[in-house]
């Protein structure tokens, strides 16, 4: 099983993002991966959080978050100059969320040009390329679910691109997807025609339960662009829907924050207790 390694690097004041969050973050993602990730997909990661970009060592893939991502496709996974993956990540409130979706795309299709062939769901077409992006079909806050409290992503199983449906077998991890090439509220997926040669998705960021169709055009994954960084770059009203007020994370993030409700710091509190009784000499009387 082959073995790559992340590393988490905030560029934000630690009054805005703390190193201890990033390490929570961190461990959360990792989890993730070994426990949830790693099983189906039969890949392995390593997560490891740094205090800034230049501690990461060589051979580490950086995921950064900043808050000055102002356009749509600069946000997710690029390559570097010598053709090496990285990914941004946009501060916001429920930022652990994005930091997995990444983690895991980068994790299953580090170089974003790995394509399966299954049939379209445009009716009109036959069989296509799917651009495998395991987070996107189910990406929205609804389907996500925590690990260590942690707020991660949903994603797709290598089932999801069968021909049928088969009864006892899991599209999505949560099990939120349902059917093979089915998108969730919220989500969307990204496929080449081969008659045409133009890409197309299907895109439910409008509300409605049927979505859309977007003809994409060609696409032109030159100039250091990875068809994923291509397609991000062309994808539209993907992030104004991600950027709504979300009842359920903001209860997460809530709940995390309360001393009071959060069992790690009960038991660090009589961890330390413990310690303080090994480590300090009785007093002399």
């Amino acid at each position: 099983m082959e073995l790559l390694h992340f590393a988490v690097v905030s560029e934000l004041p630690s009054s805005v993002l703390g190193f201890s969050e990033v390490t929570k973050v961190s461990a959360a993602v990792q989890k993730q991966i070994m426990r949830d990730v790693s099983p189906v997909w039969n890949i392995n990661a390593t997560v490891d959080p740094f205090q800034k970009l230049e501690d990461v060592p060589l051979g580490y893939w950086p995921i950064i978050v900043r808050d000055d991502i102002e356009y749509d496709g600069a946000e997710g996974i690029h390559l570097d100059d010598d053709g090496q993956p990285f990914s941004l990540v946009r501060m916001s409130r429920g930022w652990s969320l994005t930091c997995s979706h990444e983690a895991l795309e980068m994790l299953v299709d580090p170089f974003g040009d790995k394509l399966k062939q299954g049939k379209s769901p445009k009716e009109d077409q036959g069989k296509v390329l799917f651009l495998v992006e395991v987070c996107d079909p189910s990406e929205a806050r609804q389907y996500s679910y925590t690990v260590n409290g942690i707020v991660v992503s949903d994603f797709y199983t290598p089932n999801y691109f069968d021909p049928m449906k088969t009864t006892g077998v899991k599209y999505s991890y949560t099990g939120a997807i349902e059917k093979p090439r089915d998108v969730l509220d919220g989500g969307y997926l990204s496929w080449k025609d081969p008659v045409s040669g133009r890409w197309w998705q299907w895109v439910k960021f409008d509300g409605t339960a049927d979505g859309q169709f977007v003809d994409i055009g060609r696409i032109d994954a030159s100039a250091g662009h990875s068809l994923r960084t291509a397609i991000d770059m062309a994808t539209t009203g993907r992030y104004e829907h991600l950027a709504k007020t979300d009842d359920r994370i903001s209860a997460l993030v809530a709940a995390r924050a309360s001393q009071n409700e959060n069992p790690s710091n009960a038991k660090a509190k009589t961890l330390r207790t413990q310690i303080d009784k090994l480590v300090r000499k009785p007093v002399s009387v």
